[in-house]
This record gives C-alpha cells, structure tokens and sequence, in this order.
C-alpha cells in the first residue's frame, strides 16, 4: 500500500474528548472517527486492524468445529418476551417499532435468536452437539459512553452458541470454546488471565472471562499462581477469618459526633484507621430496607449482596427518606447496635474487637463495640471485595490484584433458554429433552482497544505483530529527488510484497521526521528507511518498533530478517 494513495490523516494534539491512551491514540493515528456519542466509524487503517483480529478469530472457531452463520441485528421483541428478558434487559435494550407498531430491538446478544434456530432446526440427539457462530455488529445503549471503542454503544462481537443433548456434552463444548479462546489471545500476542466470574444478563452455572491486562483496566482481577487461582474481584471469595478475636479491653461508650458523615471523618476525629470501625450501609429489601455491615475500610461488593435474601436485585441503595422512615437516622450515623432492620454482617467484621460504629441516633457514635456482650455473635456473610493479601479459597496463597479489561466471556447456559422457548431434540429413548446450551463472547473491536491499551509507549502505538495494520513500512528520503532511492525503494516494495508482507511505501513528499513521527504513532512494526547516504554503502537503516537504535544492513539482511519474522508470526 502506498501512503499516498491512502489518504493517511494523523493528528499532533490529543483529542480534548479522549480520556485513555487507547482513545487517544486511536483518534491521533486516524483509526477511528468519532460520529456520535458511542458511534464511531473505522477509517482504513483501522479497518485493517479489526479484520486482521477477526481473521483470527475465524480461524479458531473453524478449527474448533463452530459453523458460522449470519443472524439479523435487529429481533423481534416476542422472542425477548419468550425468554423473560424484554423487561428484565433495562434500558441498555435499545428497543423501537416498525412501521407497523411492532416491537422490535436492536440486538445487544442473540441468545434468543439462536434459541428459536435450534428449536426449528434440531429435532434428534443425532444432530448435536452443533456450535453457532457470527461476526457481527451489536448495540448496548449505555447510559455514559467513555474510553472510545472500549465502552461504545455500537461494537462488533463474536458470539458463538453451542447445543447438546446433556450437561456432560455442554461441558465437553465449553472446554473447546475455552482452548480455542486461549489460542485466539495466544496468536493475537496479548498477555491475559482466564478469571472465574459472574454470569450476570447472560445467566448460567459457571462463567469465565478472558482479560487482557493493563493499568488502564475497568476491573480488577484477584490471582494467586501459587495456588492456581485467578477470579473477577466480583466473584472472588472471602472466608471468615482464623484464630480467636480478642478480648474486650473497652466498655462500650457513646459520643457526640456532629458533622460526621464519612469514615475519614470519624478516623481523623479518634485518631484511628479505618480497619477499627465499622460501616452499615442500608439497601432495598424485597419488601423493608436490609442492613449490610462491613469493616470501614472495606468495599461492598454488589453482585454477592443481591444474592443475599430479602435483598433486592440489582442492588439499590436506599434513600435518606426511606432510612430515617426505618431507622430515624441519617446516613453516616448507622450501626449494627440497636438495628431494627434485617442485618447481613460481613465475616471479616466478626475478626473485630473495641470497634467503633454509628449508634442509629443523628450525630452520635459508639467506641469499644464487642460481639457477644453488646451484640449477638452473629451469622456472617461474604459481602465484600477481596484485598491484595486475603488468603486464596485453596488457602495455598495470598491474593494480588491486577486491572484487566475484558475481552471474552464463556457461559455454561445450561437450559435456561432452551426450557424457556421450547428447544428440545428427542433423546435415545424418543422423549423430548431440552438442549443443553453454551454461549461465547469476544470484543472483536474491544480487542483493538486493549491491545493498544497494553502495549504503547510516548510515540504511539506498539502493535504485536499478528494486529499490526502493515508489518513493514519503507520510508524513502528524497525519493522524489532521487532516481537511486525511488528505484530501491520500488524494487524492495516489490519483492518484500511478492514474499507476502504486508507492506506500506511512505511516498509521501514529506519531510523525514513527519514520516517517521507518523510511522511511530501508527505502531507499524518494521521500519526500513532508504537514503542516498546508506545506498552508497550498500546499507539501508532498520528499526524495530520496539527498539531504541536503528541499526544498519545489507539488503539481503533486510531481506531475510523481515521474511523471517513475516513466518514467524
């Protein structure tokens, strides 16, 4: 590809809407457009990138044994209402009616579309198991839009679908899907953690998400290799704590705390950490507020609390009004003493001695609080974010913390769908039975983000090989001055493309450090520059993206080092 037949535009300042260096850069290299709030249209060279990941994907999901088929992005909501899920979506549906006052939606996931395939297509155990699969665009009206493609409404997905006749089958399919997820991430050059997680929407019995790791990450990941443990921190689980509390050493004690609304407050007012006190925030119950209690330095974790009964799902905070109605006081004021509403205590709480508390009374707190003289030891609970140091469930370890973005999802679905809208086969013994069912989720555009997100530097862009949008970039200095350097650069061009790289000609007339600021940004990441000065020694300079020097050699070097590496990947 010549640069001057590519209408290439690249820009030297940093979008002001752009928030995260995978944004940022994305819009500076000129891959992607911005068109509306979440919409964002993929310029050329990004367009290759994205292909370039699909292309691998395709492969993987050939070579596991999944068919692909194309299904409408647009549903219609009768098949939504089947499933339980028209109402139960929220507003990320994105729903709309035809000419005809018809309800349709834009797909966000094709469970149900899939679903009424099977059902109209499968009738024996003796065509399963089958796994589905598609490239295509789907649309989540989110509520924010940020970060570019790594949080837009309109994103391009691979779903797959698979259908057995049992659990046993539906497991066998999901161990595929999950080796051919690994080897996608593994040919793309991404480094990523496979975690345990929480099925959320989708639903099903296990789950598994496929992160690529980054400082930049929207979740957070909790992994311990020395006992083979790696969960989504929304899953990760707490145990109560080992070993004896301590003995009270304090009688229990009210103060006037005015103002105090927070837990640095009440710190800074005692002169105590916050690992001494407790917090009880309120949330609505199926029918009357619950009460959740952690330690003060602790983060509730929502996903474990709705789960919780009598606690509504999803989880909601409750409103001053509704817990001065229950409690007669504020928030900021509560305590588990006296609570007069339903209490979930968290295990790690029960570790405490001489804590300190809200009194459920405006403007007053408790100090030397102890279980078992001014509360009932209690039942507790695993409600809380794990920290880096909390003991493995294996117990073989501790637990570290690293940001993650997400990328993959594999669910076993079980027959939540298939019992649902009918989708049964006839099993060995002429009975109808349920298909049991898989579903699997790649990012196709989210990947692109990631990838730039985990490998970038002050310049640009730094791609793995496998995403790079060209492999090579030959930058001639002069060449529209030089017949010597335009007949080199066109011959290598020639024969490095005839070797079967992907090869850009930056023909530009500009000068040399726009070029090679641009072939930096862009992340290309070969670059071979071609100069008077370096023909004349029978030299041309190379530089690998990643490296810091370039260094000079033969054609032939060049030759077989770009051709080698062009294998190689």
């Amino acid at each position: 590809m010549r640069f001057s037949e590519f209408a290439l535009t690249t820009l030297k300042e940093v979008p002001a809407d752009a928030e995260i260096v995978s944004h940022k850069l994305m819009l500076r290299a000129g891959l992607i457009r911005r068109l509306a709030s979440g919409l964002f249209t993929w310029m050329p060279l990004g367009l290759r990138v994205l292909r370039k990941v699909e292309d691998v994907v395709r492969e993987e999901m050939d070579r596991a044994g999944a068919l692909e088929l194309l299904m409408p992005a647009v549903q219609p909501a009768e098949l939504w209402q089947e499933s339980g899920r028209w109402d139960k979506y929220g507003p990320l549906l994105l729903r709309m009616q035809d000419r005809h006052n018809r309800d349709f939606c834009f797909g966000p996931t094709h469970e149900e579309v899939i679903t009424d395939i099977a059902r109209r297509e499968l009738r024996s155990y003796k065509q399963l198991p089958v796994n589905y699969y598609q490239i295509q665009t789907k649309f989540r009206d989110e509520i924010r839009p940020r970060f570019g493609i790594m949080r837009a409404r309109e994103f391009l997905m691979k779903d797959a679908y698979s259908f057995d006749a049992d659990e046993d089958g539906m497991r066998r399919s999901y161990e595929r899907m999950h080796a051919a997820y690994t080897a996608i991430f593994e040919r793309l050059g991404l480094r990523f953690r496979i975690v345990d997680a929480d099925s959320g929407e989708i639903g099903g019995s296990r789950s598994q998400e496929f992160h690529v790791l980054a400082d930049s990450g929207e979740d957070a990941i909790a992994y311990c290799d020395d006992d083979d443990y790696a969960s989504n921190i929304e899953t990760a689980a707490t145990a109560p704590p080992g070993g004896a509390r301590p003995a009270p050493a304090q009688e229990l004690e009210a103060f006037p705390t005015p103002g105090v609304k927070t837990i640095q407050q009440l710190c800074e007012l005692l002169d105590i950490t916050p690992d001494q006190t407790v917090k009880t925030l309120i949330v609505e119950g199926d029918d009357v507020p619950v009460a959740l209690v952690l330690r003060g330095d602790h983060e509730l974790n929502a996903v474990k609390a709705q789960k919780l009964d009598g606690v509504a799902s999803p989880l909601t905070m409750a409103g001053d009004a509704a817990i001065r109605e229950a409690i007669g006081a504020g928030a900021g004021s509560l305590g588990p003493v006296g609570m007069p509403l339903r209490v979930y205590i968290d295990h790690a709480v029960t570790a405490l001695a001489d804590f300190t508390c809200g009194a459920n009374e405006d403007d007053l707190h408790y100090k030397g609080v102890n279980f078992g003289r001014d509360l009932d030891e209690p039942e507790t609970v695993d409600i809380r974010n794990v920290v880096a140091g909390d003991p493995t469930p294996g117990g073989q370890g501790t637990l570290s913390i690293a940001r993650g973005i997400e990328v993959g999802h594999i669910f076993q679905l079980g027959s939540k769908y298939s019992d649902s809208m009918g989708a049964t086969v006839q099993d060995e013994n002429g009975k109808n039975r349920s298909m049991q069912m898989g579903c699997y989720g790649i990012g196709i555009s989210r990947i692109v983000g990631a990838a730039i997100e985990q490998n970038h530097d002050d310049d640009g862009i730094i791609w793995p090989a496998p995403l790079a949008p060209f492999d090579v970039v030959l930058v001639p200095i002069n060449m529209h001055r030089s017949d010597d350097v335009r007949e080199a650069a066109e011959s290598l061009y020639a024969e490095l493309s005839d070797a079967g790289l992907d090869v850009a000609l930056d023909d530009r007339d500009a000068r040399p450090g726009v070029k090679f600021a641009d072939a930096e940004l862009i992340g290309i990441p070969h670059r071979v520059v071609i100069g008077d000065r370096g023909l004349a020694r029978g030299e041309f300079e190379y530089r690998h993206r990643r490296d810091s020097e370039s260094r000079d050699l033969k054609r032939e070097e060049v030759l077989e080092l770009l051709t080698e590496s062009a294998v190689s990947s």
